[in-house]
């Protein structure tokens, strides 16, 4: 069984699509990560989040 981790992004929000740059209101108990992208089918990242940092800091460079 997979470890839950707290993510404490708290409620509300978005979550994107580090591919074609979808943008969906987060659903409250659904981390983004779980969600997939309903253009594409990649996984969802919460906008803010660690993992959407480091994609931002990919595309600078």
């Amino acid at each position: 069984m997979p470890q839950q981790r707290p993510h404490n992004m708290g409620a509300g929000g978005t979550c994107i699509c580090p591919k074609c740059d979808y943008h969906g209101a987060h659903r409250n108990g659904v981390p983004c990560q779980d969600d997939h992208c309903p253009n594409c089918g990649a996984k969802l990242l919460r906008e803010g989040s660690y993992h959407d940092q480091l994609l931002q800091q990919k595309r600078q460079h």
